[in-house]
């Protein structure tokens, strides 16, 4: 399980006990109890300080004309929970992190804050692991893509509140959002929403919840019809 992830990661630890307790969520750890198993949080708490000083570092350089207030807005948006979270299913963290049995069963590999934490624990591992120039070399490469969103301030855009504003501004008519295809077991669905003017598909989206597929969808409808 670790080679496979470390292939992933661009990363090949010297110490596999510190990857290997940040891939393990405390689930895990209370279900054998009597092994004595390490669970990630405490490396969460460290990999949160670690990605917020690269990311302010590297902020601040960049925008050098930006006032605090400004710098700590985009800090936000870059950390935030579902940043980390989509960067998480990018390394297929969820695939290699130990969970108990009952967070296995109701979708845990899945769960935003779950990915989040554990990316968090990774990064503090890597850390520990290394020396600080090479987590920021990791943290800058791994995250480049959500780095510059946030910079551009693409992160947490709420595009079914911005579609629905567009729309109105041309029409009375309301938007809908249907559910036309579901997959998977009930504990790990996928769902494909359409959003709908009329009788009209705007756009398509699919998530593992209702609310990221329906964002999805606006998303889309917004790129498509280019408005």
């Amino acid at each position: 399980m670790i080679e496979s992830f470390e292939k992933v990661i661009g990363y090949v630890f010297n110490n596999k006990k510190l990857i290997t307790e940040a891939l393990t969520h405390s689930s895990y750890a209370n279900e054998n109890k009597s092994k004595g198993v390490q669970f990630n949080e405490r490396m969460e708490f460290l990999g949160d300080s670690v990605l917020s000083l690269v990311v302010s570092e590297y902020i601040f350089k960049r925008l050098q004309k930006l006032p605090e207030g400004e710098l700590t807005k985009i800090r936000a948006r870059i950390v935030c929970e579902t940043s980390l979270a989509a960067v998480a299913n990018e390394i297929e963290l969820g695939n290699h992190i130990r969970l108990g049995r009952g967070e296995e069963l109701t979708g845990g590999r899945k769960r935003s804050s779950i990915l989040a934490d554990g990316f968090e624990a990774v990064l503090a591992a890597i850390f520990l692991d290394s020396d600080f120039e090479t987590i920021k070399e990791f943290i800058l490469r791994i995250m480049k893509d959500k780095i510059d969103e946030g910079v551009n301030g693409e992160i947490l855009i709420d595009y079914k509140t911005k579609l629905q504003e567009i729309v109105q501004s041309k029409t009375k008519n309301k938007l809908s959002y249907d559910i036309y295809n579901e997959e998977g077991p009930d504990h790990n669905k996928t769902f494909f929403v359409e959003v709908k003017l009329k009788d009209l598909v705007l756009g398509k989206g699919k998530g593992s919840n209702k609310k990221e597929a329906e964002q999805k969808a606006a998303k889309e409808a917004i790129k498509e019809a280019k408005f």
